[in-house]
């Protein structure tokens, strides 16, 4: 039975939790290591160069297959569990989802010595990450969080200017308002609600990204709607909660294994993805329980 949770009120308390979301910006914030620049684990292909990723960006489902987003490229899990390299591409890709029709829309850096410009803008695939092509704003935005709304508009939280961004098309882009975000998630049943995980609690739009109201109430690292009654978020450190009412309260619905959050993800009310330091875990019972679907052994970089 899950067990409400009083929202902290105690200052320290508070200070300490901001304080560890303002670290998760910091290992998630990217940088260019130029033309030609090699990493540890960049060369090689299959499970045995995938084995140390240093990484998790984003998770999604496609025909009940797991694919991972990493500093390294996207990845499912073999038989075995370890981590598969898919299609040839070793971008860092930053921000991921997959869309209701099942296109893999993606964002980030492409793979050191890969040439071409140090921002992906949008990229697309259509055959569940084995190809990519090219949508819109190469070269001049890194997206660190996507969404899709119902009717297909996609939102983007653009890191290089700090801004929420919205396409119809993939192609022309309105530009929305400035802030300083994570994760974004978008409702399933509003197409101009959408939520921000910041420092200082969850900002909500329901504009459409045009405005926000302040970041208050529980910090959560990232967000994730799996129904109009089941919104996810995940704590700084790994404490899972459930909102039925889109957010304005918050219950404690579990901990996720593993430490630190990396990426969440609803597939639906009761079916969660969650990636940690050692590992992508799987909840079928909305968070009670989890399983590892992919072995993760973290790089040292930390990204």
């Amino acid at each position: 039975m899950m067990t409400k949770y009083r929202l902290p009120r105690a200052a320290a308390v508070r200070t300490a939790t901001a304080l560890a979301l303002t670290l998760a910006f910091t290992l998630t914030a990217c940088s260019d290591p130029g033309p030609g620049a090699s990493e540890p684990g960049s060369e090689g292909s299959g499970a045995g160069a995938a084995s140390a990723l240093t990484h998790i960006h984003g998770l999604g489902l496609h025909r009940d297959t797991l694919y991972v987003a990493t500093h390294e490229g996207i990845y499912s899990p073999g038989p075995d569990g370890a981590p598969v390299l898919v299609g040839e591409r070793r971008d860092d890709f930053m921000g991921f989802t997959v869309a209701r029709d099942g296109t893999f829309l993606a964002s980030g850096h492409p793979a050191p010595g890969g040439g071409g410009p140090s921002n992906l803008g949008l990229v697309a695939s259509a055959d569940a990450g084995r190809s990519w092509a090219e949508k819109s704003l190469g070269g001049e935005v890194d997206f660190h969080a996507l969404d899709t709304a119902p009717g297909g508009s996609v939102y983007g939280y653009d890191s290089t200017n700090g801004r929420l961004r919205v396409t119809r098309d993939q192609a022309a882009w309105e530009d929305r308002a400035a802030l300083r975000a994570l994760d974004i998630a978008v409702s399933p049943t509003a197409p101009d609600t959408v939520l921000a995980t910041t420092e200082s609690g969850v900002a909500r739009s329901t504009d459409g990204g045009r405005t926000f109201s302040p970041g208050t109430g529980q910090v959560l690292s990232y967000v994730s709607w799996g129904a109009a009654d089941a919104l996810y978020g995940v704590s700084p450190d790994g404490v899972l909660f459930r909102s039925d009412d889109g957010g304005t309260s918050w219950t404690k619905a579990g901990t996720v294994p593993g430490g630190g959050p990396q990426a969440l993800t609803a597939v639906d009310a009761r079916r969660l993805l969650v990636a940690t330091g050692d590992g992508v875990y799987e909840s079928r019972d909305a968070g009670r329980s989890f399983a590892r679907r992919m072995e993760v052994t973290g790089g040292k970089d930390g990204h």
